[in-house]
């Protein structure tokens, strides 16, 4: 399983990864291995601000649908249109090319309470 340790984690399987005050959120490897192979990814809510844990998309795999929860409080300031075409992307490349919003973070002390990668790999097992 791979868990890169530069990330952050939640409990729903999100990753997120900081620049500065953006930050860049995809699911884990776990997700989309549990998922299975993904059809579809949604997300209609760029240039909204959300709360963290409000659900800001979701992703379609062939025998489910599955909601996608903001790891952290911001504005939504881009989309991966990449993955319109190509959502397998997320199975293939979920730490890189599958990413799936970028957040204009409004609150950076939430990142505490994300986990880390040893953490995250103790959750999943």
């Amino acid at each position: 399983m791979n868990i890169p340790e530069n990330l952050k984690y939640t409990k729903d399987h999100e990753w997120i990864s900081v620049d500065g005050d953006i930050a860049t959120v995809g699911i884990t490897d776990f997700a989309q291995g549990e998922l299975g192979d993904i059809v579809y990814v949604e997300i209609e809510t760029e240039g909204e601000s959300l709360d963290k844990e409000e659900i800001f998309g979701s992703v379609e795999a062939v025998k489910t649908v599955s909601d996608l929860f903001m790891p952290i409080s911001g504005e939504i300031i881009e989309f991966n249109e990449a993955l319109e075409s190509a959502p397998e992307t997320v199975n293939s490349d979920p730490y890189g090319d599958g990413w799936m919003i970028k957040v204009k973070m409004s609150n950076t002390d939430e990142l505490a309470d994300l986990m880390d990668g040893a953490a995250y790999g103790e959750l999943i097992g």
